[in-house]
């Protein structure tokens, strides 16, 4: 029920700003807008010129000082730029913040910088290096979409990619001062509109401030139109005056009309959480509130990284539909994501591998789909490109022992899709450490039953023990939905099987995780991992000599020279020979992850029963919640592309932060997505 993914908001390439580098007053390199013919900032003094327009307008050094509130502080930015207005706010918050405080930037930007133009621009502030540096090292690809970047530890930066009065229109998520800034009116008319203005103002905290410095009339018209108060103040340098003010009582928010049943919850406090599952889903549940200096008790009767989580390893992947739908917007920002999110907590890269990822085009049929993918999408070539079949093969390996099944029945060599960024990562092992992370405390036990209490929620465990928490998280795969609150979420079972086999010296090993019908990695520690088979409605995970046997005729199918190399290396390809591990996965009938808050399915059968009859009769009703109670699961098999944004998305609803998604990604991701469906379809 969540809306359609309409063109705007597609996640297509960008194109980049083009510069040209110009001497400023001081005579130091300053970039200029071909594309605007405008310059990023002052060349009087650049830095100088923010400071007195965005920062001492808004008064943010007073507010920062005097900020408790348990959420962060959030900025608002049309027009990211050269980063510069993000590192001084960030410079300030860090001088004048409390160590408790956290500071959260939402960023628009239609032409983004490349990587290297961004260092070159602020590399004019050698003071700002530090910060620089981090901002560079994560600066995300030019795809049109939301791009999370964790700054510091009390500093967070979402930067959305595309056009300003769009993409604020897409934000889940509200703003306690802007920086309204963009290159001049009479250069950027497109961005200063009604739509950007009405979509501030939608966007906005009660008593939220703005600056800009600029005092077009159609600026001023536009913010008192939407509800903003505003008043001349002195500019900067040459200009006279600029624009200050504020919004009082910001409108409703209209978007919840067709789906008030989404409406989030009101935030309660969370000082304590107890995650339920310590697989991946769990665990970065359980990291990612602990970064925000929740306290977090992590619950599993075997320990982090068992079950489905529990390979030695897991590729980073996806498989995005032809045609983009949510569920694939959704899928590549995860992917994206997961790729940022795993160089920032392993540098060494000791928990993973960005080795690429071959996706195969094995029959003529693929080979239309992926070409359909790349029509569609229009994604830059750092993140995914068409490859023939004999770069495939060297992508894959070395030389002819990496042959590839990739020939058609008519003999046409068929090629594929490669992933670059994307790779393999130890989920087992990235379990434990995330369960690691200073404010987790890992408690073995099996939850048994939840019961919500006027202080918050019990979890009784097995055992006899109880546990007392402000929420509770359900992240237990296949098992989430035992409880009483969460029994109307169907779940699939599903059993997978992956084979190992170790490899003798001198055999020729992947450069790449292959993916076709199965997987396969480049080997870890001298042993080749590959599979997966796949059994719906099946959870046992005894060990299957037919799966074994069913993962070697795909890998045969899909690596035939490396089989051959295999066998004239006298390795065994005996069935009854290999090892390997059996789990179950979990996926919901649409195959999207459940992320966010439980619903509490009576109530809501009762509001909006009368969709059964007339799916356009929406109540006027806010959806009803199990208040606390929150679910993240029906992962399957793509988890590390999905369970750390999902992570995310939670750990911003408890926290009352912007989300790291649109609104429409956040719908989609809604538990409660099943229940309304079932209502309409009279289930």
């Amino acid at each position: 029920m969540a809306a359609s993914a309409d063109a705007s908001s597609l996640p297509t390439a960008l194109s980049h700003a083009q510069l040209d580098w110009r001497r400023d007053d001081a005579e130091l390199e300053t970039p200029h807008s071909r594309h605007f013919d405008d310059v990023y900032f002052s060349r009087h003094d650049g830095r100088a010129e923010t400071e007195h327009v965005f920062l001492a307008a808004n008064d943010l050094p007073q507010r920062f000082a005097a900020w408790s509130c348990a959420r962060p502080f959030t900025i608002g930015e049309t027009g990211f730029g050269t980063g510069l207005n993000t590192l001084c706010a960030w410079a300030c918050f860090e001088r004048y913040a409390a160590p408790g405080a956290r500071l959260h930037l939402v960023s628009t930007e239609r032409y983004p910088l490349t990587r290297d133009d961004l260092a070159r621009a602020l590399a004019v502030w050698p003071d700002l290096g530090d910060k620089a540096k981090q901002l560079v090292a994560r600066w995300p690809e030019a795809v049109a979409g939301v791009h999370r970047l964790v700054l510091a530890e009390r500093v967070t930066l979402d930067l959305h990619f595309g056009d300003s009065a769009e993409r604020l229109a897409h934000l889940d998520g509200r703003v306690d001062a802007w920086f309204l800034d963009g290159f001049a009116p009479a250069k950027n008319p497109d961005m200063w509109q009604p739509a950007l203005f009405e979509a501030m103002a939608h966007a906005s905290h009660p008593g939220a401030t703005f600056a800009t410095f600029t005092c077009a009339g159609v600026v001023k018209r536009g913010l008192r139109a939407a509800g903003f108060n505003w008043r001349k103040v002195p500019g900067f340098g040459r200009k006279r005056e600029m624009l200050a003010g504020d919004i009082a009582s910001p409108p409703a928010d209209i978007r919840r009309q067709a789906t008030p049943w989404f409406q989030p919850p009101v935030p309660l406090p969370a000082r304590h959480v107890a995650v339920i599952g310590a697989g991946l889903a769990g665990a970065s549940v359980a990291h990612a509130l602990a970064r925000r200096g929740v306290s977090v008790t992590l619950v599993d009767k075997d320990g982090p990284g068992s079950g489905g989580s529990g390979n030695r390893q897991g590729a980073l992947y996806v498989k995005l539909a032809a045609e983009a739908n949510l569920q694939s917007r959704f899928y590549l920002a995860g992917l994206l994501y997961s790729r940022r999110w795993l160089a920032e907590i392993d540098p060494e890269q000791q928990l993973w591998r960005d080795c690429g990822v071959l996706q195969l085009a094995s029959s003529p049929r693929e080979r239309q789909r992926q070409s359909r993918f790349l029509e569609h999408y229009g994604l830059p070539e750092t993140v995914v490109t068409r490859v023939n079949a004999d770069t495939a093969s060297r992508l894959a390996g070395r030389g002819d022992a990496m042959r590839l099944g990739l020939a058609a029945d008519d003999g046409t060599e068929m090629g594929g899709l490669d992933y670059p960024q994307a790779g393999w990562v130890r989920p087992a092992r990235l379990c434990e450490y995330l369960a690691a992370t200073p404010g987790v405390r890992f408690q073995e036990g099996e939850a048994v039953r939840l019961e919500r209490q006027d202080s918050g929620w019990q979890v009784h465990l097995a055992d006899g023990t109880t546990l007392e928490a402000d929420h509770v998280v359900i992240a237990t795969a296949a098992l989430a939905n035992r409880f009483t609150q969460t029994e109307t979420l169907p779940l699939q079972p599903i059993r997978g099987q992956v084979s190992m086999l170790d490899l003798p010296p001198g055999v020729p090993e992947l450069g790449r995780v292959v993916c076709a019908g199965g997987y396969a990695p480049p080997a870890l520690d001298g042993v080749q991992t590959f599979g997966a088979t796949f059994a719906p409605n099946t959870a046992d995970t005894d060990l299957r000599e037919a799966d074994h046997a069913a993962n070697l005729a795909e890998l045969e199918r899909t690596l035939p020279g490396y089989v051959e190399a295999l066998r004239q290396a006298g390795v065994s390809l005996d069935p009854a020979s290999l090892s390997g591990r059996a789990a179950v996965r979990a996926a919901s009938p649409d195959k999207t992850p459940y992320a966010g808050p439980v619903p509490d399915a009576q109530r809501w059968q009762a509001d909006y029963g009368v969709l059964s009859k007339d799916a356009k009769r929406i109540p006027e009703i806010p959806g009803e919640h199990h208040p606390g109670m929150w679910i993240s699961a029906a992962h399957g098999s793509r988890g590390l592309a999905s369970a750390p944004l999902c992570a995310e998305v939670i750990a911003s609803r408890i926290c009352d932060e912007p989300l790291p998604v649109e609104i429409e990604l956040a719908d989609h991701l809604h538990p409660g997505r099943r229940v309304i469906s079932d209502i309409i379809r009279g289930h």
